[in-house]
């Protein structure tokens, strides 16, 4: 990447996307972005893998685009990104680098970062190869939280829980800023809602679908003809394994279907169509499916851990994440009383609504600014001595 840049009039910011991969991470850019681009005082420069690219669908045309060309993987994405990037970042005359991941360059101009990924299950993987992976995004997210200029969690439950009980000097670098929900997500015209359970999830351990399948044994002998429906990419496929083969010895594999990653406007549909959403997960800092499913009108069942009653408030019905018992339980007290559905479906509508992709990055953008204080200042001094003045790049 051979360019030549100029000092920006407005505030430049990086922002590092190579670790968007799936979920959450996507999600989150492909919606505020856009917004961000939006503020006239921001330069907006999105990073990302060439093989990654596809995932974020069409850009608006306001983000800078860099195309990234190297072998990917885990430790070429943190070489990359711990001595590439900054040298990038100064030739580029970067003030802000913002990466939307536990952790980013330690040396970036102004980094922010966001915690957004729960370090628990770093305790319950028994695997080693895995337990070595979380071991090591533990020390990289604590020392990016000492480097870091600011950082953002997604949840109240984030900030205590991966700020690992440090004081209250760099506690006062984190801002709290939920995730939003796009207006598309809503209940749409009134249609029958179709006899199965959802749950929309990529596929890792602590998502704990086979909690959720045991369950599901359980409440087929009251319902036996409920279904349930699986959404999502299968990330870790020995879980995966796990889940069949439990399928298997409990001889229900035809009640449930794994449909796989599904588009933005697929899922919309299975929101609005499904009986009800269950979301078993046992570490959550945000869970952006709830949020989805409420402003779907979908009744909500949900794990009683992590960020779950933050984000639900009084919108779902709780049960112990690690209980089947109790899982098939409330689900089947919903089942069984339609005047419940309705009342949940009419909590999820109104809880939903405090949650916006304008008001996530109108809050976003503000720490963006605070990060360096001096160059805002220059900024909008310079805006209000000139109506006019573009972002100057020039590319040999």
């Amino acid at each position: 990447m051979s360019r030549e840049f100029l000092k920006s009039e407005r505030i430049r910011v990086l922002v590092n996307g190579i670790h968007a991969k799936s979920g959450g991470g996507i999600t989150y850019l492909r919606n505020i972005l856009p917004i961000l681009a939006e503020d006239l005082e921001l330069e907006i420069h999105l990073f990302v893998h060439r093989d990654q690219f596809s995932l974020f669908g069409i850009v608006d045309e306001r983000v800078r685009i860099h195309l990234l060309s190297y072998p990917n993987g885990f430790f070429s994405n943190l070489l990359w990104e711990q001595f590439a990037l900054p040298v990038l970042a100064k030739v580029m005359s970067v003030d802000v680098t913002v990466s939307p991941a536990n952790y980013g360059p330690l040396v970036a101009p102004s980094p922010i970062i966001m915690l957004r990924n729960s370090l628990a299950v770093v305790g319950k993987e028994t695997r080693p190869v895995k337990r070595l992976y979380w071991a090591g995004l533990t020390i990289m997210t604590a020392l990016s939280l000492l480097t870091c200029k600011r950082a953002i969690a997604v949840s109240n439950y984030a900030r205590k829980a991966l700020t690992f009980g440090i004081g209250q000097k760099l506690m006062k670098k984190v801002t709290i800023i939920h995730h939003g929900v796009k207006e598309t997500y809503s209940p749409g015209e009134k249609v029958e809602r179709c006899n199965y359970l959802l749950a929309v999830s990529d596929i890792y351990v602590q998502k704990n679908l086979h909690t959720l399948i045991q369950a599901l044994v359980l409440v087929r002998k009251s319902f036996p003809d409920i279904h349930l429906k699986v959404a999502g990419k299968a990330i870790d496929k020995g879980y995966l394994q796990e889940i069949n083969d439990s399928i298997q010895i409990n001889e229900i594999g035809d009640s449930i279907e794994f449909i796989g990653e599904q588009s933005a406007e697929e899922l919309l549909e299975y929101y609005r169509q499904c009986k009800m959403f269950v979301f078993p997960s046992t570490v959550e800092t945000f869970g952006n499916p709830l949020v989805e499913a409420m402003a779907c009108g979908a009744p909500v069942l949900s794990s009683n851990s992590a960020a779950m009653p933050e984000i639900l408030g009084d919108a779902a019905l709780f049960f112990d994440p690690l209980n089947a018992q109790e899982m098939a339980n409330c689900i089947e007290k919903v089942l069984g009383d339609e005047e419940m559905q309705s009342e949940l479906a009419k909590k999820s509508l109104r809880q939903a609504k405090k949650y916006s992709w304008q008001i996530t990055a109108r809050k976003t953008a503000k720490v963006i600014k605070e990060a360096v204080p001096d160059r805002y200042l220059r900024v909008t001094s310079n805006e209000n001595n000139s109506s006019n003045h573009p972002p100057v790049q020039t590319t040999p």
